[in-house]
């Protein structure tokens, strides 16, 4: 099993604060020539772990659109998230493949295991979020879902406890 364990500090800057600083450093980094709109919100998600608010406005400016362009595209697509993940992320499909193999029945073992409600808004540095998500490439290994980016098919309540297990286990908070 492949899982990744992320440690967190209070002492360690938060990457809210580096980003009110340079969000154009930012986007300059990302925003290339002849990169689209997509790849360049994903490069900076896949360096963060998100798109930040403060790089829509220099991110309209480079790529020459508007920042209802700008926020559309981020809002429109469910991936792009604008505020960090929780520190153990469970992402269900919950397409037909799946819920014809019993993710529905997932989703309640999964809700109940941690107190959490699928697609619920969550706070900042929460420990645990929980998403639907639709088709993870994997119908013939139903039901299957993601945990903190790493992909688990056939998953049963039973499998479900261990990896959340070993997730939860990978965190360190430190005061």
């Amino acid at each position: 099993m492949n899982n990744k364990c992320i440690y967190m500090t209070l002492e360690e800057p938060h990457l809210d604060d580096l980003i009110a600083i340079a969000p154009e450093e930012l986007v300059a980094r990302h925003a290339q020539p002849g990169r689209s709109l997509v790849a360049v919100l994903h490069a900076i998600q896949d360096e963060l772990g998100y798109v930040p608010p403060a790089a829509v406005a220099p991110l309209a400016r480079v790529m020459n659109l508007s920042r209802a362009e700008v926020h559309g595209v981020i809002t429109y697509y469910h991936h792009f998230r604008t505020q960090p993940a929780a520190a153990v992320t469970v992402q269900l499909c919950r397409a037909e493949a799946c819920r014809s193999m019993g993710t529905e029945a997932l989703a309640q073992h999964i809700e109940s295991h941690t107190g959490c409600r699928f697609d619920a808004a969550h706070e900042a540095g929460a420990a645990v979020e929980l998403e639907s998500v639709y088709c993870l490439g994997q119908c013939a290994l139903s039901p299957a879902m993601m945990v903190n980016g790493t992909l688990h098919a056939r998953v049963t309540p039973q499998k479900f406890d261990a990896i959340f297990a070993a997730a939860s286990k990978c965190l360190e908070v430190t005061a």
